[in-house]
């Protein structure tokens, strides 16, 4: 099958230019990337009955087609033939996201492809690659960020394998993964980057804390729930930053003063994620990474995408009844909406929602 591939692949690829606003030469790195995984991809089943594979990654293996079978019994996700196969990546990650805004704004920049839609971030295979055109960006003025992705989903479009990647952490961030990747299959709106990733999002943590409670695992799903907590109090800081910045941007202030107030914002949002460190989180900085380069637009509009709708979704489990196929039909009602009234749907905030609960 992956020997028609690329011929099918390039067959359409100057369709796809025709209809985008990406070049061949971006999509020519997609396919090759595509390509190498394909090409590269040694079947699950056979790695686990060979004796020359490593126990570790026997285990990894093991565990993830059992998460993948929870996944399609308890939280009604596709796999649809997917994670049956295994690729060795020799890099951090599999993709980098390049992701933009303009200096004094908070909606990433956009850029459209046939399938996936209108997306507020640019994949590239090649690390370089992806820099080389973020410094483009930057020259232009924008804000942008460079972020690395350890896993991926082509939407069913083809049968997606497991990474090294996936496997580098602990067995709870390998079922985050998989439950988030298969939920792009579940349900995935074209040209709505908020939307798609908000509810994967909050169908990982869901399925996450239902996959521990189900095997017992009462230290990761403390663990777990600790980092739930964690979550929705930077998401809280997070809504709060971007609300002073849109004051800010929507005035009538000259740039220069904008730039300054810009400063002193994001200067204050590193004092404040000290404070929840130091007297929320019992010491632990949980997101040393944001902070060791300088915030801009770019990374809190990256956040948004994926964290902006989560009490949206959090309110629909529980309009739901906690049953996850019922949310998961809601889900779908709601992504039926017309464009802006998803928009004002997804802002809704967590104020009158309970607790969430497991599926």
């Amino acid at each position: 099958m992956t020997g028609r591939i690329i011929p099918f692949l390039l067959i359409i690829l100057t369709g796809l230019t025709l209809f985008s606003c990406a070049g061949p030469g971006y999509y020519l790195q997609a396919i090759s990337g595509q390509w190498g995984l394909m090409h590269a991809r040694r079947d699950v089943n056979e790695l686990i009955d060979n004796p020359a594979t490593g126990p570790q990654l026997k285990k990894s293996l093991e565990t993830a087609t059992r998460m993948l079978d929870y996944a399609e019994s308890e939280l009604d996700l596709p796999a649809n033939g997917s994670y049956a196969s295994y690729v060795e990546i020799e890099t951090d990650a599999l993709v980098w996201n390049v992701v933009a805004t303009k200096e004094f704004s908070l909606k990433a920049k956009k850029w459209c492809f046939p399938v996936a839609g209108c997306l507020p971030y640019r994949g590239y295979f090649n690390q370089s690659d992806a820099e080389n055109f973020a410094a483009g960006l930057l020259s232009g003025g924008l804000d942008v960020i460079v972020s690395p992705a350890t896993a991926y989903s082509s939407l069913g479009w083809f049968e997606d394998p497991l990474l090294s990647t996936m496997f580098t952490g602990s067995d709870t961030r390998l079922a985050a993964y998989l439950f988030h990747e298969l939920a792009h299959q579940r349900l995935y709106l074209k040209g709505d980057g908020r939307f798609n990733e908000s509810y994967a999002s909050f169908v990982e943590e869901t399925g996450v804390r239902a996959w521990l409670s189900s095997y017992s695992e009462s230290e990761e799903l403390e663990r777990w729930q600790r980092l739930e907590h964690v979550r929705r109090d930077f998401n809280h800081l997070v809504r709060d930053v971007r609300e002073e910045l849109n004051i800010v941007y929507s005035s009538s202030q000259s740039d220069a003063v904008k730039r300054q107030r810009k400063s002193e914002i994001l200067e204050g949002m590193a004092r404040s994620h000290q404070v929840l460190v130091a007297e929320k989180w019992d010491g632990r900085n949980y997101f040393s990474a944001w902070f060791e380069i300088p915030l801009n637009n770019a990374r809190l509009a990256l956040f948004d995408t994926y964290e902006g709708g989560q009490c949206a979704f959090r309110n629909l489990m529980h309009q739901a009844g906690a049953d996850i196929r019922t949310f998961h039909s809601l889900a779908e009602q709601q992504s039926r909406l017309p464009e802006a009234g998803r928009s004002v749907w997804l802002e809704q905030t967590c104020d009158d929602v309970g607790p969430a609960v497991k599926p």
